[in-house]
């Protein structure tokens, strides 16, 4: 009999329904019901559209619920291309991969816990004598839960190919790769020990136990192992094995090997089931009349637990100053953190799959978001972490101003931003009324409500849209290339200029008909970002040919009262340096045109329409207006913060994590010992993050399919973040440990500051430039120039 079968046989016997019996879920409601507004949330139509379009997956489900309902569900692509297309439906059943681990195994061992079978820090050899050897006789449940076992992250697959028992004991002779308790290493194995816990104190497997105590009682009958045919047909592809296309069979080798019955991986659910059990955990551990799990038990298995890189007098327990956090089963902020959205709180926990699935709950915000996708299909190559986070921030920025905010914190009581868009907008778009425009612009330039500036102008009556010009990266921010050509908006009709082409400038030719240029593109805060040097640019040539230039203010990202590094040195001008700056400028794109104008281009006719409600001291997630990506690799809003410290090593031989999911996130090189870089930073003395060593293989770019030794650095404290003295004390250690292998000849490319490359490049023991009186300088020529508190 198969083990299939056998599985089913045993519902039978014990009352429980087959899996594919619908269940009850969560009700669907309009957004604005419970808090949203629908347009904002549209904006996660077109990320998902873009995705399926660039191949990072080929479809997927989105739902975001809050206040215990569904205000976004929606379907993407196909769950299938190959050998014949099978479109996505709502209620396509996934893989599920890792999610397996906080869903049925540690819900399952937190049951445990709560009815005194399990002490969560006694020795697991307690249960499990045979597994207390080789150095293992002090790993604890807690230990395996959060992942600082010590055990390798997965044994060799050979080890499973003699079936579940002899598995086993391969897996009790290994011993841990480091100290229990002393570092986080995502483990696998870990979690099919956790698995083999429950099975030897309950008498049933992780399959059985998870049915009987979690899903059955929570009528989440489409969710559970081994699911039956009505769920395998309508079921993601994944990829094959021995010829076959798996569907609605587990894809990790090791949980197929375990019979498909595994603590690491083996579930499998849809979407409206899965946001049942998250709406379960935001209860307190009941829905629907059944009761998991006690409040308390919820509330112990989500707190966030500190894991420091090492356990010494340094060490502390607030995970709000360490590396890494974890829940019991779940992720709170560690390497594994990308796919976590920007602007959700600290009480948000969250975990992703192999396969192409996240989950994140947020008790503050009461929401949680699910995306699940067949990623893997059909050639294992595809991409989903970077995305999730941004609809995971789309889903918090969603949220009206007016309604009633986080579920126990008190309301801010501040007016949104409007944007200079908004602004023009609400003013019924007067200073451009007979006007001839030409706009600058990109995907950044939208309105609050998520529509295209140009989309308003051209609807605007007494508005005149002539042209459009594109900057680096093309309309839609999606070009990453040397050139890009001329071509017309599919939506307007208008033409389209690049002004990365041929020309960096708004050339006569391009300006006939245009008495008006308008510049609205987000900015990011960093000198070398291009965006401003275009800008610039078109003043230059508003002021040639006698055209008035109007500026559409946004936010500067990264704070307005923050100015970092090396001023330009007067003379090294170019494009990725257009005028004499700190790398990081505090200063907004309309602030920006203020300055150009006043010490390079005083004759332009320039008008900046200025925000309101933003003040200086202001990030990017507390103005309420949703993050869209300013070019492809700018991907989070921590991306922004640390581009001005890191993003001058990319004119060395260092990749900074294009091609990856997080660029500028991570930085490496094959030739780089990440383990030494990370131990170096964090001594040193610098506030506000934490660096992860790692390894990583970029897919594009630099390194291309090559394995890297590196970093991931972790902000923890971004008030207290100084980024550009971390990419110095990077050069530094490379300097020092690495003077054969680092090449950092281009670097004066984006600092463009002769004395600030002199000691960069030199022993490392003169005295440093006097950075602080450039700066204060520098203040000084911006203060008339600025626009906001």
């Amino acid at each position: 009999m198969s083990v299939r079968a056998a599985a089913l046989l045993m519902y039978l016997a014990s009352g429980l329904t087959p899996l594919g019996v619908a269940g009850q879920g969560l009700p669907i409601v309009e957004p604005r019901d419970v808090g949203f507004r629908a347009d904002r949330l549209q904006a996660i139509d077109a990320l998902m559209a873009r995705a399926v379009a660039g191949g990072d997956f080929c479809g997927g489900v989105v739902l975001v619920a809050r206040h215990g309902k569904i205000a976004y569900l929606r379907e993407f692509g196909d769950r299938q291309v190959t050998p014949h297309r099978q479109p996505m439906t709502t209620d396509t059943v996934f893989d599920l991969a890792s999610i397996t681990k906080p869903v049925a195994t540690a819900t399952a061992i937190m049951k445990l816990v709560e009815i005194g079978a399990i002490d969560l820090d006694a020795p697991v050899a307690r249960y499990l004598p045979e597994f207390g050897i080789h150095g293992k006789e002090s790993i604890s449940a807690r230990l395996l839960l959060t992942h600082q076992s010590g055990l390798t992250a997965d044994n060799p697959l050979s080890d499973y190919e003699q079936g579940p028992a002899i598995a086993w004991d391969r897996i009790c002779n290994l011993a841990p790769e480091s100290s229990p308790g002393t570092q986080f290493v995502y483990s696998d194995v870990g979690f099919i020990v956790l698995a083999k816990l429950i099975q030897r104190i309950t008498g049933q497997n992780i399959h059985e136990y998870s049915q009987s105590t979690i899903f059955q009682p929570l009528k989440m009958t489409e969710t559970g192992y081994l699911p039956v045919e009505a769920l395998r047909a309508r079921a993601e592809v994944t990829e094959q094995r021995d010829g076959v296309w798996l569907q609605g069979v587990v894809h990790d080798p090791r949980a197929a090997a375990l019979d498909g019955i595994a603590g690491n991986a083996g579930l499998f659910s849809t979407a409206t089931d899965l946001a049942i059990f998250a709406q379960m955990l935001l209860n307190g551990g009941t829905y629907g009349g059944a009761n998991i799990l006690k409040p308390e038990t919820i509330d112990r298995m989500i707190r966030p637990e500190s894991i420091p890189t090492r356990r010494d007098a340094t060490a502390t327990a607030d995970w709000r100053h360490s590396p890494i956090s974890r829940c019991l089963g779940w992720d709170h902020r560690s390497s594994h953190s990308i796919n976590r959205g920007d602007f959700l709180s600290d009480r948000a926990f969250g975990h992703g799959g192999f396969t192409g699935n996240v989950m994140w709950i947020d008790p503050d915000w009461d929401l949680f978001y699910i995306i699940l996708t067949n990623r893997l299909h059909p050639d294992g190559n595809g991409i989903v972490n970077p995305l999730a986070g941004r609809i995971g921030t789309i889903a918090v920025a969603a949220i009206d101003s007016k309604s009633s905010g986080r579920k126990e914190t008190a309301d801010r009581g501040t007016s949104p931003v409007l944007t200079g868009i908004d602004v023009l907008e609400q003013d019924k778009f007067v200073p451009l009324q007979g006007r001839k425009i030409g706009l600058i612009t990109n995907q950044t330039g939208v309105n609050r409500q998520g529509v295209r500036t140009a989309t308003l102008l051209v609807k605007a009556e007494g508005v005149d849209l002539v042209a459009l010009f594109s900057p680096e990266h093309g309309l839609q921010g999606q070009q990453d290339q040397r050139r890009i050509d001329d071509s017309v908006d599919p939506e307007t009709g208008v033409p389209v200029y690049s002004l990365y082409g041929d020309t960096r400038r708004p050339t006569a030719k391009m300006l006939e008909g245009i008495d008006t240029l308008v510049f609205d593109i987000q900015d990011i805060g960093s000198r070398y970002y291009t965006y401003i040097s275009t800008l610039g640019e078109a003043m230059a040539s508003a002021a040639k040919h006698g055209i008035r230039l109007v500026v559409l203010d946004r936010p500067n990202p990264i704070r307005g009262d923050r100015i970092e590094g090396p001023v330009l040195d007067s003379g090294r001008e170019s494009f990725v340096a257009f005028h004499s700056l700190p790398i990081r400028h505090g200063m907004t794109v309309g602030e920006l045109a203020r300055l150009f104008q006043k010490e390079r281009m005083p004759d332009v006719d320039l008008e900046v329409i200025a925000m309101r409600g933003w003040h200086r001291g202001d990030w990017f997630d507390e103005t309420e207006l949703t993050w869209t990506s300013p070019s492809p690799n700018m991907r989070t809003l921590t991306a922004a913060l640390l581009y001005s410290g890191i993003g001058w090593l990319e004119t060395t031989n260092l990749s900074v994590g294009r091609g990856t999911d997080a660029p500028f996130e991570v930085l490496g090189a094959p030739w780089l010992d990440g383990a030494d870089l990370a131990r170096s930073l964090n001594a040193a003395p610098l506030a506000g993050f934490r660096a992860i060593p790692l390894y990583f293989t970029p897919i594009a770019s630099k390194y291309q399919g090559q394995r890297c030794g590196g970093i991931q650095l972790l902000v923890v404290d971004r008030d207290a973040l100084e980024p550009y003295r971390i990419g110095v004390e990077i050069a530094k250690h490379l300097r020092r440990q690495h003077s054969e292998d680092w090449n950092p000849e281009g670097i004066m490319t984006l600092l463009g500051n002769a004395s600030e490359v002199e000691f960069l490049l030199g022993d490392g023991l003169g005295t440093p430039p006097d950075l602080d009186t450039a700066l204060r300088a520098f203040a000084h020529r911006r203060r008339d120039c600025l626009l906001y508190d």
